[in-house]
């Protein structure tokens, strides 16, 4: 090729792009021109034969631009069905109209928020391997990436089946109606023990499972893709405390259990309109155990199985010493960890203000302004702990002081005011520094991560926070419970469905002689301090029996799990090859081939 350029220069002979093609253009682009050609001479008769045809009316989605002929909105596009009489829009019509464009809005808005959480999944896979060290960032980024799909076929065998099987039957407000639309109501089983005088206790639901043809509806469907990213985010948290010495083929199974079981059992108890959500219906506490967004349901749960499974799995090598102090092994990428928690916070606007639901309910601003709130005071206090105790301010607990910070305001973030996501988030940060030292000097559990304080500690507070600052100003009638204040006085109505209730619920807030009682949403202990009508103590209590009950019984059946698992395939790696490092033993390729790793931060094994 090079001869014959030169010999083409020799010749002085200036030849263009046609001479290298033998003088002719490639057929393809040849026949590009000619149809571009026709389409330009039949572009004047096409748009000849469309003016004089008879428009065609525009479907009421229609997407239309507002030009000439075109659809810039009319009666016709409120019609449903066409009318008779495009020009006469009757009653029904507009109200259904606005009640499709309501479902909609919520619709679209729950799978977009849905979305911003799966990106979550990048988040967490960039932390927890940047986290490791270099030899097994492969392996670290493969369990981040696979359990997606091994969480996700699991959720959709049994584990939404068992945790929203009977949602569409829960207990609400008066009145209200599922901000997705009617679909919902058939998820209408849930498997329910009558205990103290036949006071229902559910358990898990019955309905829904495979998504099969009995929940085939777009409501279901989008609540499934909601929920399951939020199951992924509950299944990845153990990846990172139990990261750099837990056998993949251990791993791949875990995937499946956690999808079908592990998350989803609590999950019912708390939104499935399980025993915990009935709290506040059987036995007076507050609304029930309250969790907008899942501060218990998705991170103390996952918190807890990293605290099983790390306890299981034992330590790194290396990592205590002889006389059981713990040693330091740093991080290899600490530019890989701050990108992975900006991603986190950023889709964290999704994880909470998507709980709505509904893009139609404007306590999305607050909620969103919350998060950001108490993600940055979390990251300040964390860091000034580090650098007044520590002499360093620490770039990753800087990041795991702002994870702790939007853990905790998960649950709260629509029942606090801006003063107490600030202060819940900044006690946030200050935990997730104590609790990681506790956690490793204390406990003797190896947490490569920080994931069991993160998670499954400032979970908890997130929570408990819940339960002291809520200010009564959102959530009347969650969980079916509603508290009337006057004068000083609360009554609670309890909606059970009655026509009875519903009609007594109208004349006590109505205006007339019995009426002027005001519906108080979601009221913690310390309330009044943050503008709320009253304290209540008894939602505290709610909050208490959902953090230890999730404690108990999800670190229980966890470290049941890794115990049974141990002996279908080893939870831990061979020794020899997580000295050498995960990457070549057990996925086959290294993350870094073209670079020689020294390392140099593994402490020496014993």
């Amino acid at each position: 090729m090079k001869m014959f350029f030169e010999e083409v220069r020799d010749r002085d002979e200036r030849k263009s792009v046609f001479a290298l093609f033998g003088g002719r253009l490639p057929r393809a682009v040849l026949c590009f021109l000619v149809m571009f050609a026709l389409y330009l001479g039949s572009t004047p008769q096409a748009d000849a034969q469309a003016a004089s045809a008879t428009p065609v009316p525009q479907a009421p989605d229609s997407t239309a631009s507002a030009i000439a002929g075109g659809n810039s909105g009319s009666a016709i596009d409120l019609a449903w069905p066409p009318p008779a009489d495009p020009k006469k829009v009757t009653h029904d019509e507009v109200v259904n109209n606005a009640a499709h464009n309501k479902i909609s809005i919520n619709m679209v808005w729950t799978l977009v928020t849905g979305f911003l959480v799966m990106f979550m999944q990048a988040g967490f896979a960039l932390v927890e391997t940047g986290l490791c060290r270099a030899k097994n960032a492969t392996h670290v980024m493969a369990m981040n990436f696979m359990i997606y799909g091994l969480g996700m076929l699991g959720f959709w065998i049994c584990g939404f089946a068992l945790m929203f099987g009977g949602v569409g039957a829960a207990a609400g407000a008066i009145g209200s109606q599922p901000a997705l639309g009617q679909g919902i109501t058939l998820l209408s089983g849930e498997y329910t023990l009558h205990l103290f005088g036949g006071k229902a206790f559910g358990l898990f639901g019955t309905k829904g499972f495979f998504m099969g043809s009995n929940v085939f509806d777009t409501a279901i469907f989008t609540l499934f893709l909601f929920q399951m990213v939020f199951m992924d985010m509950t299944a990845i948290i153990p990846t990172g405390a139990m990261a750099e010495r837990w056998s993949y083929k251990n791993f791949f199974i875990y995937g499946f259990w956690v999808g079908m079981f592990g998350y989803s059992v609590f999950g019912n108890w708390v939104w499935g309109g399980g025993w915990l959500a009935q709290l506040g219906i059987n036995f007076g506490l507050g609304h029930g155990h309250v969790d907008f967004a899942g501060s218990s349901v998705v991170h103390q749960c996952g918190g807890m199985i990293a605290l099983a499974g790390a306890a299981v799995l034992g330590p790194r090598l290396g990592k205590f010493g002889r006389n059981g102090k713990a040693r330091p092994i740093p991080a290899h990428d600490v530019p890989m960890v701050m990108l992975g928690t900006f991603i986190l916070a950023f889709g964290w606007f999704g994880l909470n203000s998507g709980s709505t639901l509904a893009g139609t309910d404007n306590r999305i601003a607050i909620v969103a302004v919350n998060t950001a709130l108490a993600s940055a005071a979390g990251a300040v206090v964390s860091t000034l702990i580090m650098w007044i105790f520590f002499g360093k301010p620490d770039p990753t607990m800087m990041c795991n002081g702002m994870l702790a910070g939007l853990v905790a305001i998960t649950a709260s973030c629509a029942f606090v005011t801006s003063f107490g996501a600030v202060l819940l988030g900044g006690i946030s940060g200050a935990l997730v520094v104590a609790s990681v030292v506790f956690v490793e000097r204390v406990l003797k559990i190896d947490d490569p991560v920080g994931a069991i304080s993160v998670h499954g500690t400032c979970g908890s507070w997130g929570v408990l926070s819940l339960g002291l600052f809520a200010n009564g100003s959102y959530g009347q009638g969650w969980n079916g419970v509603h508290k009337l204040f006057k004068d000083g006085q609360i009554m609670t109505l309890v909606n059970d469905g009655s026509a009875q209730v519903a009609a007594q619920f109208t004349e006590l807030t109505g205006a007339g002689p019995k009426g002027g009682w005001v519906d108080q949403g979601v009221t913690g202990a310390l309330g009044k301090f943050f503008g709320a009508s009253y304290n209540d103590w008894s939602q505290l209590g709610a909050e208490l029996t959902g953090t230890l009950t999730c404690l108990i019984f999800v670190a229980g059946i966890a470290w049941v799990w890794f115990r049974v698992s141990n002996g279908i395939f080893p939870m831990r790696s061979k020794r020899e090859d997580e000295i050498a490092g995960l990457d070549i033993p057990e996925m086959g390729a290294e993350a870094y081939p073209d670079f020689q790793l020294t390392d140099k931060s593994s402490p020496s094994v014993d």
